[in-house]
This record gives structure tokens, sequence and C-alpha cells, in this order.
């Protein structure tokens, strides 16, 4: 899987602020209303995941109080799944039972944390347009359709988690930095998330004189 670089992040970002106005009518022409919110949505949730690396589902199971913008901290804590006979449900911990996490955030992000604290009236800071949990499988199903519609059809949300990896290893940050970022362990965080890297330059400097003709 590969990685937003910072001239598609950029680009993407714009195309998304640009593309959620353009989705508030239907076929007739006829206002949406709420049914339309989630297509605004969309870039407030990439920069939230830009900013953090989560999990979607973790993401959209962020409680108002968990949102500390003064801080620049958020608590992921919660996951959201749909249970059969029970619909949508906000469980504690992470996905896989991990234990939750506190990320500092980028400032860039904080004036977008700190409008979605105050507009969710202590409720979820991503929600559906009657106020309830955003469902992860719509939003998924909603990024789908707005890449595809801006040109960037090969991007999933696991590709924004996957970008944030990317730059945190390009920082030559350690992998457990890495991995307690994204909540993994440091083997996952290394199966995955890591570029391949020469680990003998050393020891390939050494044997350059093995077979060197003498001058």
């Amino acid at each position: 899987m590969v990685a937003l670089d910072l001239e598609q992040r950029i680009e993407l970002m714009a195309k998304l602020r640009e593309y959620g106005p353009s989705r508030q009518q239907d076929a007739k022409g006829r206002s949406l209303g709420g049914r339309g919110q989630i297509w605004l949505d969309l870039p407030d949730i990439m920069e939230a995941m830009l900013a953090t690396g989560v999990r979607l589902g973790e993401l959209l199971a962020l409680d108002s109080a968990e949102v500390d913008p003064a801080n620049a901290t958020v608590v992921i804590s919660h996951h959201l799944v749909r249970i059969t006979g029970q619909g949508l449900v906000r469980r504690r911990k992470r996905k896989g039972n991990r234990d939750g996490l506190v990320l500092k955030v980028p400032q860039w992000s904080v004036p977008m944390w700190r409008r979605r604290k105050l507009a969710s009236g202590g409720g979820p800071v991503f929600a559906s347009f009657t106020g309830n949990w955003l469902d992860p499988s719509n939003v998924i199903n909603a990024i789908s359709t707005a890449m595809a519609d801006v040109g960037y059809g090969w991007v999933t949300s696991h590709v924004f988690r996957k970008t944030v990896a990317t730059v945190l290893d390009e920082a030559e940050l350690p992998t457990t930095a890495i991995a307690d970022q994204l909540g993994n362990t440091r083997a996952v965080a290394e199966k995955h998330y890591r570029r391949k890297r020469v680990a003998n330059q050393a020891n390939a400097d050494a044997l350059e004189s093995m077979l060197r003709e003498a001058t």
C-alpha cells in the first residue's frame, strides 16, 4: 500500500473542500439537507486521521470529552462496531481489545479539533446528521465515492494511516514511536508500516576490500 506524499495531501484536501459543497443536492437538484453533511465532513475526517493515524472506527468513536484542544491531545479509548441484533455499538477499548491511547496532535490540527468539539454539544465529535455515531461502513463508502470523483480512487481510510506511519518513518523515528502512535505492537509496525532498509552498510563497506585488486 502506498502513502500520500506532501503534494498529494495538499491537493487532496483542497479537492475535498471543494467537493463537499458540490454534493449538497440530489440528482433532481433538491437539497439533501442533513443527509449531505457527510460530504462536508470528509476534509475534517481526513485531517483528523492524518493528525493521529488511528483506525477509522476508533476516530469515529471519539466523544467530545476526549478532545482537549488546549493541550492538543485526544484520547482514543473506544471503537465502533456493528453487532447483529444491536446495531452500531460503541465499545470500550480500541480495536482488538487494546488499551487506550492519549495522543498529542500537531498544532495545525488544533483549530479543527476545537471547532468540532464546540459543535458537538458534548456528544460525538464526528456525528451523523441525526446526532448519533457515524457508521464506519457508511463513511468508508463515502470516502470511496469521493476519492473516485476527485481523481484519487486508490485512496482508502487506511491510506491515511499508512501516510502517518510513512511520515514518522521518514523522520527516522524508532519503530517503538511509530507503534505507539498507531496503537500497534512493535512487530506489526515493523512488518506493515516501515520501509525496508539496508541493514548492513558498515559490513558491506568492510567487505569492499575482500577481492579488490591491489593498487
